[in-house]
């Protein structure tokens, strides 16, 4: 996904997510440096699936001296506080995306390009709660990603086993 713009709409979720994350770091008694600050709001900033690989890159573009280990426990820390979501695609990569408690989506994902879409899909959502209902199961999370081949991918080469 790209990346978002800067609107005070997303300077205000970006201070909240900051408040978020020092009241998570005060509790747990961890400091605060400036190359995980730095890590966060590059993060933030940015949105979207990103990798370690990708996010790291970006930092260093602001500060060459960060490295993986910094990025790679930031990250951590942001799951384990419940401001990102890990996810595997099936890519060989663990892609990061700030969680967003509000609203949920569902993605698909290219199996040539890696491209992914976040998707929301009211029918698919009463659905499950359907198929759940009827079976007698309380959901209590779930996760939905549909593979195949995005457009572009379909107009260069349709059907392309991968």
């Amino acid at each position: 996904m790209a990346s978002h713009m800067f609107s005070s709409k997303n300077k205000d979720k970006h201070k909240e997510l900051h408040e978020r994350l020092d009241r998570y770091m005060a509790l747990k008694g961890l400091r605060s440096t400036g190359q995980r600050r730095l890590v966060t709001e590059v993060f933030f900033k940015t949105g979207g699936h990103q990798s370690i690989e990708d996010l790291l890159s970006k930092v260093r573009h602001k500060d060459p001296k960060v490295g993986y280990a910094t990025v790679y426990r930031t990250l951590k820390l942001l799951v384990e506080s419940g401001i990102a979501a890990e996810h595997h695609f099936g890519d060989g990569f663990t892609r990061y995306e700030i969680t967003d408690h509000e609203t949920h989506h569902d993605h698909l994902i290219c199996t040539r390009c890696g491209t992914i879409v976040e998707f929301e899909e009211p029918s698919i959502e009463l659905l499950q709660d359907e198929v759940a209902k009827r079976h007698g199961f309380n959901i209590t999370s779930h996760k939905h990603e549909l593979y195949g081949q995005c457009s572009d991918c379909n107009r260069t080469k349709p059907n392309a086993v991968v």
